[in-house]
């Protein structure tokens, strides 16, 4: 045995120096020779969906890090491994002749899976481990449990009450101001290649992955893989990653305290562009090239400036709170694992018969990524609110600009997510996280799954009467539509009268306009004038009567409600819930028992709803209750105030416009 430990650090979702705590366990050892590793896990490359967005950003994280240790020891960078670590890790211990293996403990599902397995071949290799606590989130995920009586957190309340028992968030770390060599980099073993199959990024790909054709990549240097590699379609996002850019971006917010000290998430713009409304820092916590400590200690050391504390905002509508937010998905998620991502076999999440239910693997009982079309109109809706053709032009430039950049506002993100479920199409809300897990740069699954249960009401949320209204509450923000001439610019031409609801248009001035409202966005994006004038673009009709869709959608869930199902109970397993329900409710309800499992084929085909008129009122201003959580399963039981208003309530009224307060919004890392 070496008389020096030899230590393998294995990077994962914390790509920076500062802030390490693993890091700083291995530099503790004073190590003869540190190597900083990446696996490149074939998990990632083929079975997660990743849109060529989220890949480059981490490509950033990936470079900017290298380059960050190289500048600390010219003979060191990030050695990018390109095989599973499930296989390549025992090789590595005794090729580089290993003594200790240094990581940051992770919480989500797969990745614990991964680390009990590479813990035990550590162990049968003679290698020592070192998992650190957390790094991800600012209390410990599994500690956040235990203190909440081994329950998932499921409202602000208990997150805060657990912490008080945790203690205090520890103070960052400073970044090493040295790392030693790495030692030999000799790979005298094979390397084992992945199955690409199922490659369910298929669909991003321009041509064939090459990312794994040689274990040290195509010059055997080590080297982050290239999007090309990856034969990844181009990226479109003008977010990048990396610790670099993301501690200076930390540094233009914190050197504005009077935005740091009065954030309101609900006094955020979800309309702003170039600049966005909010900070971005959630792809970087999602890959921890920005420590949450780090910010958090940050904003405490401007909030409670004399000065300041007067002034400052509170939980959970300021900073602090969005953070809080997200330890609250995370501590969640470790308590329930895998069915947390999904309603069946989920204790916690309330079984609702949505249309375009998913398939389960039954022998796993998780979800198997496919979905079953119950509806045909259900699946034309879905298709079209994933591509920003739905007639709705708020909705529309939202999803636009998701799949564009990889990012929207927190509050877009509730729109569309609402819209999605309870308030339009009454979709399963997993064909909708699975969107934002494809197209989001700070997708993280904790978070998406759920925020999207959230905004289903299904978990976390119960107030299911209150929905966005896709006219009244953008104009809220944007009277004169520049958001949705930005991202849907072939409404450009159309005044604020019409811009949010251009079917009332006359249509003499739509075609002055250049562009008809017309079709369903299927059958191209402009025609003849008809007066050999050239070509005018088109635009989609609404696809159905919002007013009407909204009531069928409320009464659903209201329906759902007092038959009172979790997705883990026996009746939601064996598919017997149908006895409960009426032939004629909302979603795949007909018959006595229904499709559970992959494979189970008795499912009938849905009816094919009316999509109604076009005369799209605007709905009346209700406030939503405040962002706390807790009125379902498991969370606080304090009543709420408030009266339903006719069952028909919208949360425009909740939030300020910017005509009363201008602020720079959240931290967007509770995201939907």
């Amino acid at each position: 045995m070496p008389s020096k430990p030899r230590v393998l650090y294995w990077f994962r979702t914390d790509l920076r120096l500062h802030d390490s705590p693993a890091l700083h366990a291995a530099l503790d050892l004073k190590p003869e020779c540190l190597y900083p590793i990446w696996c490149w896990d074939p998990h990632y490359v083929y079975r997660a969906r990743v849109g060529p967005n989220r890949w480059q950003f981490l490509l950033d994280c990936q470079s900017d890090l290298s380059s960050s240790i190289i500048k600390l020891n010219k003979k060191s960078k990030l050695f990018v491994i390109r095989e599973a670590p499930q296989t390549v890790l025992p090789k590595l211990f005794k090729a580089w002749k290993i003594t200790h293996l240094v990581f940051e403990r992770d919480t989500d599902p797969y990745a614990k899976q991964r680390d009990a397995k590479a813990m035990e071949l550590a162990r049968e290799a003679g290698v020592e481990v070192i998992a650190t606590r957390h790094g991800r989130t600012l209390h410990d995920p599994d500690e956040l449990v235990k203190a909440n009586g081994g329950k998932p957190t499921m409202s602000i309340t208990q997150v805060q009450h657990a912490a008080e028992k945790i203690g205090d968030v520890p103070q960052p770390l400073p970044a090493p101001d040295s790392l030693p060599d790495p030692g030999d980099l000799s790979l005298d073993f094979e390397q084992t290649q992945p199955s690409p199959e199922p490659d369910i990024n298929s669909i991003q790909r321009n041509s064939k992955d090459t990312s794994y054709a040689s274990i040290s990549g195509p010059n055997h240097d080590f080297a982050v893989p290239t999007a090309s590699e990856l034969g990844l379609k181009p990226a479109t996002t003008p977010h990048r990653g990396g610790e670099t850019r993301a501690l200076a971006a930390l540094d233009a917010i914190i050197a504005d305290e009077l935005y740091t000290t009065t954030f309101s998430k609900p006094s955020t713009a979800p309309t702003a562009f170039s600049p966005q409304a909010t900070t971005l820092l959630s792809p970087h916590h999602h890959f921890g090239s920005l420590s949450v400590r780090l910010f958090y200690h940050r904003v405490l050391d401007v909030t409670r400036k004399p000065a300041n504390a007067k002034k400052a905002t509170t939980i959970p509508t300021n900073l602090i709170g969005q953070l809080l937010f997200r330890d609250m998905y995370f501590a969640a998620q470790a308590a329930i694992g895998y069915p947390f991502a999904q309603t069946y076999n989920n204790s916690h999440v309330r079984f609702i018969p949505w249309h375009l239910p998913s398939r389960i693997d039954p022998e796993t009982n998780l979800i198997t990524g496919d979905h079953i079309i119950d509806s045909p109109l259900a699946e034309k809706w879905f298709q079209r609110w994933k591509y920003g053709r739905t007639g709705f032009p708020w909705i529309d430039a939202l999803m636009r600009q998701l799949r564009q950049e990889g990012w929207i506002h927190h509050l877009g993100r509730h729109a569309v997510a609402c819209f999605l479920t309870r308030g339009g199409c009454y979709i399963d809300w997993e064909r909708g996280a699975e969107v934002f897990e494809e197209w989001l740069i700070d997708h993280e699954t904790s978070c998406n799954s759920g925020n999207w249960q959230w905004l289903s009401c299904t978990a976390f949320f119960a107030q299911f009467y209150r929905c966005y209204s896709p006219v009244a509450f953008p104009k809220k923000w944007d009277e004169e539509g520049a958001f949705v001439k930005r991202y849907v610019p072939e409404l450009g031409r159309y005044p604020k009268k019409y811009v949010y609801e251009p079917w009332k248009a006359p249509i003499k001035d739509q075609k002055e306009w250049g562009c008809m409202v017309k079709g369903d966005g299927g059958d191209g994006n402009d025609e003849d004038d008809g007066k050999g004038g050239g070509k005018v673009k088109l635009y989609p009709k609404p696809m159905f009567d919002f007013n009407e869709r909204r009531g069928i959608c409320i009464a659903g869930v209201k329906n759902a409600y007092h038959v009172g199902l979790y997705g883990d109970d026996p009746k939601v397993k064996d598919g017997t819930w149908r006895k409960l329900f009426d032939d004629d409710a909302e979603g795949p309800t007909e018959g006595t028992k229904g499709p559970t499992v992959e494979g189970q084929t008795n499912a009938e085909d849905g009816e094919d709803l009316d999509a109604g008129n076009m005369d799209i009122g605007i709905d009346q201003d209700e406030r939503e209750a405040d962002h706390v959580g807790g009125e379902t399963k498991g969370g606080d039981k304090t009543p709420r105030g408030g009266k339903r208003k006719r069952g028909q309530g919208t949360l425009d009224g909740h939030f300020e416009s910017p005509r009363k307060r201008k602020g720079k919004g959240s931290l967007e890392s509770l995201n939907v």
